[in-house]
């Protein structure tokens, strides 16, 4: 039988210690918010009162569930799908370096880019991840 070394009572606290100063910083550089689905553009996929969990500072691609802000109307936000990215030709536009075409998944009650023109880079406060209310629909939690 081999013994095991004793290394301490600090030894497993120090590592419980590393994980939280990990979520910190991981928490801290992503920048995580909420957001509550208001209205009826985004369903099937999503209804009013969903609760959803957005990334700051995540990496928008097409198809990518977005938080931002309505470019004709500063202080609403809107919770959309990408559809287009920069390089994208949308019709006869083709989307410039920081513009992003969004649309809402019920395109009959969604004011989208079809309404404002394409969303700038600047306008996106982040991608959704994750949405976590209610937990009927969602009992393991969801990527959105």
């Amino acid at each position: 039988m081999q013994a095991q070394r004793y290394h301490g009572p600090w030894k497993a606290p120090r590592a419980g210690w590393a994980w939280l100063a990990a979520a910190l910083l991981a928490f801290v550089a992503f920048r995580p918010f909420r957001v509550v689905v208001s209205g009826p553009s985004m369903r099937p996929s999503l209804q009013p009162g969903d609760f959803l969990l957005a990334l700051g500072r995540a990496r928008i691609s097409r198809g990518a569930v977005v938080v931002l802000q309505r470019p004709d109307r500063p202080g609403y936000e809107l919770v959309k799908r990408v559809r287009g990215v920069p390089g994208d030709r949308i019709g006869e536009r083709l989307l410039a370096a920081d513009e992003y075409w969004v649309l809402g998944d019920d395109p009959e009650r969604s004011t989208d880019s079809r309404t404002f023109g394409p969303a700038r880079r600047a306008d996106i406060r982040g991608v959704v991840v994750l949405r976590y209310w209610p937990l009927r629909r969602n009992p393991r939690g969801r990527l959105v």
